[in-house]
């Protein structure tokens, strides 16, 4: 493992020792690149720390594809529980010399006055590219890439607090099993993937769950002979880019479908839950000493089953386009349906909410003019609008597997490129240790 020593010089900084973070050191260090990975905890900690006891991946073990270590367990087509999971990265990390200092956490990114730019590279300033304030010294680098992920701070609705303090309110990343929450009947609010698979979790162990809501859709499990996943990657799905699409903006923000790979892999069906005594409501809209819930239960439900039986339609026409033999199989039934959903929730005898609402970006550590209005990074497959400085791990970063164990390698890859290509264009000889100097013909 690397060590930070306060004033050197690195000619790319990579910060985040996620999967993100890795796969571009692995593409880097296959290159040659003098680099080095800040890790502001340990490797792993986003699934050690931000996810419940059983957490599984909800894409296939097959999928597990970082660059120069596939996954190569007993169980290709299972789904690795939150342990197995950290020891992959784990193991990933021993697989190759990483440099890589943890527990080293960057407090700020600032572009340095030498910074490649519209007028060239000036090489009259011995300045680097980018500095780099760390936790445990300065660094300067010619290029940086953020590698930080998605899922930064909590994101909790300013109506909690209008709860009162005897209810025990927690985001689904502090949430870990049952039995830490207090005796009583729980609510969680969001049915993305966190929210399905915390109520399902809540409601096998026997609690009384009070689900509320939203516009997720949902997908099956297994379909016509595979799962889902291996369809939708046969079928180019994961490797389409985002640039296909009409409505980049939507695509790029748009909710993943809630299915679960707990048990070997199964759909979650909430009408199904609601059948065995779950209760649920529309989306939650406001908290005035009862939960107030806006008229869009069915709705919710109807929108969820519809995008499923919709990649079941694509699945079958992919079938017959490609003259594949694949067993027959019902369409899904729905099991339930809300006759009168309830608008409103009495807090009594309600110990706990589980806020399943998502994260937001936590950039305020990047100096460098490069967000746009919402706050999220202007680029363009990770190459940001600021020269030398790169973004990877983002959902629909090109694809829709981008981020994830399956599709990260592919970014990683494409930014080491892009890297090296700065690196011709501006004349950059690469000292480790020593600044930026220009090559003379």
């Amino acid at each position: 493992m690397a060590q930070i020593v306060d004033g050197t010089h690195r000619s790319v900084v990579v910060v985040g020792g996620g999967q993100a973070g890795l796969a571009t050191s692995w593409h880097l260090s296959r290159q040659g690149v003098d680099h080095l990975v800040l890790e502001a905890d340990r490797v792993g900690s986003e699934w050690r720390e931000r996810r419940w006891d059983s957490f599984c991946l909800v894409t296939p073990n097959w999928q597990c594809r970082m660059p120069g270590f596939p996954y190569a367990g007993p169980a290709p087509d299972g789904f690795m529980v939150r342990d197995e999971i950290v020891a992959y990265l784990e193991d990933y990390v021993r697989s190759y010399d990483v440099p890589l200092v943890q527990g080293v956490r960057a407090t700020s990114l600032e572009a340095g006055p030498g910074r490649p730019g519209s007028q060239g590279f000036r090489i009259e300033t011995p300045d680097p590219g980018f500095r780099i304030e760390t936790s445990a010294g300065t660094l300067t680098a010619d290029q940086v890439v953020v590698a930080t992920g998605p899922y930064q701070r909590p994101r909790i609705p300013r109506i909690a607090e209008r709860l009162p303090s005897s209810i025990h309110q927690l985001h689904s990343s502090q949430y870990k099993n049952p039995s830490r929450l207090p005796p009583g009947e729980v609510v969680v609010v969001g049915t993305g993937q966190s929210g399905c698979q915390i109520a399902e979790d809540l409601h096998l162990a026997g609690r009384t769950v009070h689900l509320a809501t939203g516009s997720a859709p949902r997908v099956a499990r297994f379909y016509r002979g595979l799962d889902v996943v291996a369809w939708l990657d046969r079928m180019g799905y994961y490797a389409k880019g985002i640039d296909e699409f009409d409505d980049v903006d939507s695509v790029r923000f748009r909710v993943n479908h809630y299915v679960t790979g707990r048990d070997g892999g199964r759909d979650i069906d909430l009408r199904k839950f609601a059948l065995e005594g779950m209760r649920l409501y529309g989306r939650l809209v406001d908290i005035d000493g009862r939960l107030r819930f806006a008229d869009d239960l069915r709705a919710n439900l109807d929108h969820a089953d519809a995008v499923s039986e919709g990649i079941k339609d694509s699945i079958d026409a992919f079938i017959t386009a490609q003259g594949l033999e694949a067993p027959e199989e019902p369409r899904y039934q729905p099991v339930w349906q809300p006759d009168h959903a309830p608008d409103s929730l009495d807090l009594q005898g309600i110990s706990a909410v589980v806020w399943s609402t998502g994260f937001r970006r936590d950039d305020f550590w990047i100096r460098v003019p490069v967000f746009d209005g919402r706050g999220y990074p202007t680029h363009r497959r990770g190459v940001s609008s600021v020269p030398g400085l790169y973004f990877v791990g983002l959902p629909w970063q090109h694809t829709w597997g981008s981020g994830r164990f399956g599709g990260v390698a592919d970014d990683a890859a494409y930014l080491t490129e892009r890297i090296l290509a700065h690196r011709m264009q501006y004349g950059l000889r690469w000292i480790a240790g020593a600044p930026p100097q220009r090559t003379v013909a």
